[in-house]
């Protein structure tokens, strides 16, 4: 059995009201006393289970998500998976709420990132923008002691507890190996189009991407990176004027803007003769799967990347262990075939 409260009290001959005011670190216990207490819990390998201490104590833990303001499906869901879990906050016992930055802007979110450093949250999760001025700002709060995860896109190399998010450049040689593979003995270029190139997820997934294709398919031959915005609009231009290179054989769209990327492809290959990677299971890439616009999908959980966040930032909240196992994030690949 576990060692309770009651066998430190016992074994350091005391009450359990000075038990209870070494645990809190409360004044009021002479220091020969607190040295028995402490003494008793080392012996007794005693470890506090903190969880059950702050629902006791009706502890909530305030927490903010910081999101990219952009018209992106993917976005769009987070934003949902976010809005279940304040449903679920009484149970969790979280204060949660969302701001949103403009997307690909480094000095909104520092702005953003400055302002919550005069407030009190215990926790804060954030969509990164790679950046140094953010790098700086990040370090600067953890140092203060607040608890951030990055969540989607990364920040490495700054001090952020923890990355809620897929391995990226795993995603992008996946994609490359499933175009490589779809496309077979057939020779040509591949249009690759990304929302932006200051987010890391994105760098990372045409690093990925880029690697796979030089080593093992030398015929296809990747096409400067055309930078949409996650927007539908730029993106369905860049696309549509794109495909008039009749040499292209494949497109690996790495970000968001996949509605503009659709509509392109609907416009121009009819006939399917194009191979089309893609991200994110969305209302629109699940119709452009069914309907052979696309051949495949590499999808991320929003709605786990959402809940590991909130335990993450609880347990750095509470100075407790982050069990990886559970926080790790899955890459699922849909095809038309095993749509959930």
């Amino acid at each position: 059995m576990r060692p309770t409260v009651h066998d430190i009290a016992a074994a350091a001959g005391v009450s359990l009201a000075t038990v209870d005011r070494v645990l809190n670190q409360r004044p009021g216990v002479r220091h020969v006393t607190r040295e028995k207490v402490e003494t008793a819990i080392r012996e007794l390998g005693y470890i506090r289970d903190l969880a059950a201490a702050n629902l006791a104590k009706g502890r909530t833990y305030p927490l903010v998500f910081i999101l990219p303001a952009s018209d992106n499906s993917f976005m769009h869901g987070l934003n949902a998976e976010i809005r279940q879990a304040i449903l679920r906050s009484p149970a969790e016992r979280t204060d949660i709420r969302t701001i949103e930055v403009p997307a690909f802007d480094p000095a909104a979110l520092v702005s953003v990132l400055d302002e919550l450093s005069r407030g009190k949250p215990c926790g804060i999760a954030m969509v990164a923008t790679d950046a140094p001025e953010v790098r700086a700002i990040v370090d600067r709060l953890v140092r203060d002691g607040f608890p951030i995860v990055t969540l989607v896109s990364d920040l490495t190399g700054s001090l952020r507890h923890h990355y809620a998010g897929v391995d990226n450049i795993a995603a992008g040689r996946t994609a490359a190996r499933l175009l490589g593979r779809f496309l077979g003995p057939r020779k040509g270029d591949v249009a690759v189009l990304a929302g932006s190139m200051v987010v890391r997820d994105h760098r990372e997934r045409l690093e990925g991407f880029t690697s796979v294709m030089a080593e093992e398919f030398p015929d296809l031959a990747i096409l400067p990176v055309l930078e949409g915005r996650d927007d539908p609009e730029v993106a369905h231009r860049l696309v549509a004027d794109s495909l008039k290179n009749a040499g292209i054989v494949g497109v690996y769209s790495l970000g968001a803007g996949t509605r503009g990327l659709i509509r392109a492809l609907k416009e121009k290959a009819v006939d399917r003769t194009l191979t089309v990677i893609a991200h994110e299971l969305t209302v629109h890439t699940r119709a452009a799967l069914i309907d052979h616009t696309i051949d495949a999908i590499l999808n991320q959980d929003a709605g786990h990347e959402v809940r590991s966040a909130i335990r993450v930032l609880k347990a750095k909240a509470d100075g407790l262990a982050v069990i990886e196992a559970q926080e790790r994030i899955r890459l699922d690949i849909f095809l038309k075939d095993n749509l959930p």
